[in-house]
């Protein structure tokens, strides 16, 4: 796991920012693993990027049947309290696409901000939504409901499939307004470094070609781009040629 501080550090940039360091030190295929395949919204974007460790649940809020079981809620936030934070809680909601009820509040965004979550990626609803910004726990969800149904666990710590992507208890998620994107444990220790450098690489290639533009012939300007295109390669090149394999 990382320490606190690489934590805050991939927090402050955003999810697609922390894709480009990731696509060029994993063995996965990036362009089709690793974040949602499906669209999701965030609700509160003014709250910037999340970080954390995923803890997992699965919900049913249209079957009063989960409703009986005995001690389930004191069971389950035993859990949420016995895995080291931050967290993100991933909600795997069997009703969709109905969603007849949202599990998320201001109650349970106030219970789990207190056992050390810091929001929450779901397929299904949410409710309160200023209430849930006050408590400062952010979420990305399919929609907004008015009702909580029969919403209750009904199975936690394992894997659950949200927005087209499984998702396992432990991975690290970076989320934000764009989506959501798991991190492999193996591509973890260089994400930052490897984040960082990408972003820099832009500013000082491409980016600075383009912003110079103004007062430039077409045909110098090409000549700038092209020439900044190349730089950017070869440093890609140098930083993590054979990293990946």
């Amino acid at each position: 796991m990382l320490n606190h501080a690489d934590l805050l550090k991939l927090k402050r940039w955003n999810t697609p920012t922390i894709y480009n360091g990731w696509e060029q030190i994993t063995k996965s295929d990036a362009a089709k693993e690793g974040f949602n395949l499906e669209e999701t919204r965030d609700f509160m974007p003014q709250m910037g990027p999340m970080v954390g460790y995923a803890v997992t649940l699965i919900i049913e809020p249209g079957n009063s049947v989960h409703k009986q079981k005995v001690n389930v809620w004191e069971e389950y936030r035993s859990y949420i309290a016995s895995v080291t934070g931050p967290k993100i809680v991933v909600v795997q909601d069997l009703d969709k696409p109905s969603n007849y009820g949202s599990f998320w509040g201001e109650v349970n965004s106030n219970v789990h901000k207190a056992l050390g979550c810091v929001g929450t990626i779901t397929d299904g609803s949410i409710r309160d939504v200023d209430e849930m910004c006050n408590a400062g726990f952010k979420a990305l969800a399919r929609r907004l409901s008015v009702g909580h149904a029969h919403s209750t666990p009904v199975k936690w710590n394992c894997e659950v499939e949200v927005f087209g992507r499984k998702i396992k208890p432990g991975q690290l998620i970076h989320a934000d307004k764009h989506g959501f994107l798991v991190i492999p444990d193996e591509d973890i220790e260089m994400l930052l470094d490897a984040s960082i450098f990408m972003d820099n690489n832009e500013c000082n290639t491409i980016i600075a070609a383009a912003r110079s533009a103004s007062g430039k012939s077409t045909a110098q300007i090409l000549r700038d781009l092209n020439e900044a295109s190349i730089q950017f390669g070869k440093a890609v090149k140098d930083k993590f040629d054979g990293k990946s394999e």
